[in-house]
């Protein structure tokens, strides 16, 4: 248990260290899994126009054990890979802090369902985002970018910080027939704003 907090407690500096001080935290508790904690982060983005401030969902509770193959008859307590979930979006726009009951489902996955989460993977919803969101599923992306790597003692694996992208129905049926390297070339050759919460899905006629 000790080791679980400690891992938290790393976890959350890490992300500190990225973000800033949190202006919110919730928590939720699900059925058959440990507390999921969504600390909210509000900053501007260097890169962005002066004035545009982007609002970032962090999970915090995910890391605390490490994602087991549903197939392993016996779940390693220590190795395996870690992660936690970052959501970024335009702040202003949307009821965006309602999307931290989703958040913290999708970081519950690996508890409760046995899901291993990695990049190029994408996770129907059931249902928006946030009320009124037109996105119903999610793309999870590379780590690395925006927080790095937390290395733990070994054996124990790094906690990786994956980011969202949330995806329209649209996007999401394109990226299960085409592929999500499809759907990335898409996104960036139409210049789509991913942190924008209010943008439609991306055209796929040439």
């Amino acid at each position: 248990m000790a080791e679980r907090v400690e891992v938290l407690e790393l976890t959350e500096a890490r992300l500190r260290a990225a973000f800033g001080e949190p202006d919110a935290r919730a928590a939720v508790t699900f059925l058959g899994a440990e507390r999921i904690e969504v600390l909210r982060f509000t900053g501007v983005d260097p890169h962005d126009a002066p004035g545009e401030t982007i609002v970032r969902y962090a999970t915090l509770g995910m890391s605390r054990q490490p994602m087991n193959d549903p197939n392993e008859l016996v779940a390693d307590p220590v190795r395996g890979p870690r992660a936690e979930l970052v959501l970024s979006v335009r702040a202003g726009h949307a009821e965006v802090d309602k999307a931290l009951r989703p958040l913290a489902v999708l970081a519950a996955s690996p508890q409760v369902e046995g899901v291993v989460l990695a990049p190029g993977a994408s996770f129907d919803l059931g249902g928006p985002l946030w009320p009124g969101a037109p996105f119903s599923a999610v793309l999870v992306a590379e780590p690395g970018g925006l927080v790095e790597d937390l290395e733990l003692e070994p054996p124990m694996d790094p906690v990786r910080f994956f980011p969202l992208l949330p995806m329209t129905a649209n996007e999401a049926a394109w990226k299960r027939a085409r592929g999500v390297v499809a759907l990335q070339e898409r996104w960036l050759r139409m210049g789509t704003d991913l942190r924008d919460p209010l943008r439609g899905s991306v055209s796929f006629v040439d």
